[in-house]
């Protein structure tokens, strides 16, 4: 029997997948618990049409993420913070700050967690930073930390 998953079942199979399953595991498990549907032409049709819809979705969100890479490739993000002899901050620079000086300058709306520190920034100077936007699109940025 072909049933169309409505929830993710573990061994089966993901949501909105159509699989050939027997007649007893859709009776009496996927049906009752409301896990399945039987796949009928039409149930077929509009699982086709919102999975099309969300392809649709998905590449205008990673246009939109590859848009605003391009926009902000090699853009610099200046930072002030009090510094010692050397040029060694007192402390160092963090996501959110650079995130918080990314939406000042730029702009750019950025949650603190996608922006990528190979090692938080303790000294005067230039840094590179990546920025990740979303699955596999990425952007590389240049920290310039001055004294105040």
């Amino acid at each position: 029997m072909k049933v169309i998953l409505l929830q993710d079942v573990p061994g089966s199979g993901k949501k909105n997948q159509i699989i050939s399953v027997s007649d007893g595991y859709a009776r009496n498990f996927l049906f009752p618990k409301k896990l399945a549907m039987e796949a009928t032409p039409a149930a077929v049709r509009e699982v086709e049409r919102r999975n099309e819809q969300e392809r649709a979705k998905e590449l205008a969100r990673r246009q939109e993420a590859e848009a605003l890479a391009a926009k902000l490739k090699g853009k610099v993000i200046r930072l002030q913070a009090k510094c010692g002899e050397k040029g060694r901050l007192y402390g160092s620079i963090t996501g959110q700050e650079i995130a918080d000086a990314l939406n000042a300058q730029h702009g750019v709306q950025m949650d603190k967690r996608k922006i990528e520190l190979a090692e938080p920034i303790r000294s005067v100077g230039e840094t590179e930073v990546t920025v990740s936007l979303y699955a596999g699109v990425k952007a590389l940025m240049t920290v310039s930390v001055t004294p105040l």
